[in-house]
């Protein structure tokens, strides 16, 4: 029986944690800009687009932060950006140098699946630059649950490696570092690590799973950025949803209020409360979906509807649809409810007016 396979050098690539948070409302981004110190500014850049012919319709920028502190398993970070989006979610994005053998990459990354510290610590420079853009950042708010995601992305192996011989040779490797698992793995939870993959050319391969991804790709940029956004579009999706939940028993409560001896204020700033909150909510969701277009680059299209896929975001997608479809229905009774409370409201004015008519007739013939 022959040796195993030497799994491969890592010769260039990076670890990429990101951590996706929501910050408010809406960011202007214009305005973030200028509130930023003159020193801080020279580094804040729009982020550019993945390719020449993929629309972002959301607008964002990017800023690196000092990376002093963010360590992992002995590891110093290379590099950390925040990138504020448009609509009201940031992405903090920590690198951590990957080289030598792919294998000791396994450690590492399980070390960044249960790095709390290094999600507090992002959520702490977050916080800061938050701080700093002051009014730029519409109810700012840097809310608590947040959303990782890790990338592998190696730009060249040692030696050179198809993607079809380095899942045949190495291929539970990669599950071990999609699973962040130290251990062997069973054959089918390789199967099911190695399940959602894509190919662009004979030397690239994207392994997507629903906690990581490995890009073996010597020009793989875009790549991660799409699956960073996709992130950040999971994030906002379940902050939406719990935004949702709490919208529900607001309007409920407002629906089963008592009528109490009130005739139109309390009906009418129920339903007041009811539209706003549906106006909310479904105008975060739409420009939550509509993000991002890729309309020129099929690859990363397919690529994006595969993470998606794999995050489950149609079951997210649904699963608000059909909550806004409840608020909606909820407002719908407040409305009615508030009609018939002004027809009543109309006849007793009609009744005390015909009542007033007859006194004053009575009083004019005495």
């Amino acid at each position: 029986m022959s040796d195993a396979p030497t799994p491969p050098r890592v010769v260039r690539g990076a670890c990429h944690a990101c951590f996706a948070f929501e910050v408010g409302l809406s960011v202007d981004l214009a305005q973030a800009e200028r509130r930023l110190a003159a020193e801080e500014r020279r580094l804040v850049a729009r982020a550019p687009r993945l390719r020449a012919q993929v629309a972002v319709q959301a607008g964002r920028v990017r800023l690196p932060v000092d990376p002093a502190g963010f360590t992992v398993a002995g590891i110093a970070a290379s590099a950390v950006e925040v990138l504020l989006w448009e609509f009201g979610a940031a992405s903090v994005n920590v690198a951590f140098p990957l080289e030598g053998p792919l294998e000791a990459a396994v450690p590492l990354s399980a070390a960044l699946v249960e790095a709390g510290p290094l999600a507090e610590a992002a959520r702490q420079r977050l916080e800061d630059v938050v701080a700093r853009l002051g009014d730029a950042v519409q109810k700012p708010a840097v809310a608590g649950p947040v959303e990782d995601y890790l990338v592998l992305h190696v730009e060249a192996l040692d030696p050179p490696c198809d993607p079809a011989r380095f899942l045949l040779e190495h291929g539970e490797l990669a599950a071990r570092l999609l699973r962040s698992e130290p251990g062997h793995l069973s054959a089918d939870e390789i199967a099911d690590a190695l399940a959602s993959r894509l190919s662009f050319g004979p030397a690239d391969l994207a392994l997507v799973d629903w906690n990581a991804a490995l890009v073996l790709d010597p020009d793989g940029d875009d790549a991660r950025q799409v699956l960073e956004f996709a992130n950040v579009q999971l994030q906002q999706l379940r902050f939406l949803d719990v935004q949702l939940d709490q919208a529900l028993e607001r309007a409920w409560d407002a629906l089963t209020r008592p009528r109490g001896w009130s005739l139109l204020p309390s009906v009418d700033a129920g339903v007041a409360q009811v539209a706003r909150l549906q106006a909310e909510q479904a105008w975060l969701f739409e420009r939550i979906t509509n993000a991002l277009k890729l309309v020129g680059d099929q690859y990363l299209g397919r690529l994006h509807r595969l993470v998606a896929a794999r995050l489950h975001m149609a079951e997210w997608d649904a699963s608000i649809a059909r909550k806004l479809e409840t608020l909606d229905g909820i407002y719908q009774k407040l409305a009615d409810r508030a009609a018939q409370r002004r027809a009543e409201v109309l006849e007793w004015i009609i009744i005390v007016l015909i009542a007033a008519e007859m006194v004053m007739s009575v009083v004019r013939r005495g």
